[in-house]
């Protein structure tokens, strides 16, 4: 029994005196090597994909957030002109000093061509059309009282067609522009002058429900 005991003791000695240093060097390797890790290679992830997170972040607000800032002020300038230029334009078109404000394109004897000084005119009635898409047109073909009935007719109808497809061509849709005629039975000036006739002959510009 006694060099069994003995032996016994011996052990007990011997894992007293060796499990404490050798947990501590395990304990001492292992916080080494977390902190290697954490401030290696890892560490260096991390960080980088903190970086790389914050970067994006960065890009994202100075990019997409810009974009979409830019956008936004975009879109909002482009309300705002387009609502300052419903209130201008719907203004202009009473007001005198404004080409929006003349509505008759006048025209050589029997003739049905849109003379240059008038093309301006046409422009601008073009450009309002474009800027409010829900404006629609009546151009109303005239003709001093020289020639028949029919004839006048004709020659009135001829000239609100070649005006509003001189419209059409600049990019107004056809169907938001009706023409039509009125011969000779609407003179602007009565009398059998030549300033009356040439008064006469023209097309009107009407806004439907102006």
């Amino acid at each position: 029994m006694k060099p069994l005991l003995l032996l016994a003791i011996l052990g007990l000695f011997a894992a007293c005196s060796s499990n404490p240093e050798d947990t501590q060097k395990g304990a001492a390797v292992e916080d080494r090597t977390g902190t290697q890790a954490l401030s290696g290679s890892n560490a260096g992830s991390q960080s980088s994909a903190l970086s790389g997170s914050s970067l994006q972040g960065s890009a994202l607000n100075n990019g997409s957030v810009g974009t979409s800032s830019n956008s936004l002020s975009g879109s909002a300038g482009g309300n705002a002109a387009i609502g300052q230029g419903q209130y201008g334009l719907s203004s202009a078109l009473r007001d005198p000093g404004n080409l929006l404000s003349k509505r008759s394109v006048y025209y050589e004897y029997d003739s049905f061509l849109v003379r240059d000084e008038f093309k301006a005119i046409v422009e601008a009635h073009v450009r309002y059309l474009m800027s409010n898409p829900a404006a629609r047109l009546r151009l109303e073909g005239n003709t001093d009282e020289r020639g028949s009935r029919e004839y006048n007719l004709a020659l009135g109808q001829k000239r609100s067609d070649a005006l509003k497809r001189m419209m059409v061509l600049m990019g107004v849709p056809e169907a938001r522009i009706d023409s039509v005629s009125f011969g000779e039975e609407r003179p602007r000036v009565e009398g059998a002058s030549e300033g009356a006739y040439a008064q006469n002959r023209r097309s009107d510009i009407a806004y439907v429900g102006e």
